[in-house]
């Protein structure tokens, strides 16, 4: 365990869903509250649970961040980033998602304000600043959730 205490425990991976949830040419983000990525723009999304398949966890947290219902649910890429910058060094591996409204009327709602500051449609060429580390990274690599 290197130079690691009895009670300081080694930093362990994570596995966050992402959703690229798209509407014509447009994606979903919302402007992140939290302390890791506080006031960036990123894809709805979060832990995956035990047991859970990377499917029913991505419509499991936009359901739960948007009050959406989604459907064509796909595995388009997976990512690792690991955050060595922060006060708690963070590694996620992110299992990025491509799915698309059950229904067309739908409208997003806010349904957790203390994580996020709002939900919008955002064309891909012309997404808004700043972007979470780790969507900007996957983007900078070419991902593009419209040519996948």
């Amino acid at each position: 365990m290197g130079n690691q205490t009895e009670t300081e425990a080694a930093p362990v991976p994570r596995v966050a869903v992402v959703v690229c949830l798209i509407k014509g040419k447009t994606v979903l983000l919302g402007r992140r509250r939290s302390s890791l990525g506080d006031s960036t723009f990123s894809l709805p999304g979060g832990h995956l649970e035990f047991g859970e398949s990377f499917e029913e966890c991505a419509a499991r947290e936009v359901k739960e961040e948007t009050g959406l219902e989604i459907k064509n649910i796909e595995l388009v890429t997976v990512r690792n980033s690991v955050f060595l910058d922060e006060a708690k060094p963070y590694q996620y591996v992110g299992i990025f998602m491509r799915a698309v409204l059950a229904d067309d009327d739908q409208v997003p709602q806010n349904v957790e304000p203390n994580f996020c500051d709002g939900w919008d449609w955002y064309e891909w060429d012309a997404l808004p600043k700043p972007l979470f580390w780790p969507l900007e990274n996957a983007i900078l690599a070419g991902f593009n959730p419209f040519h996948t």
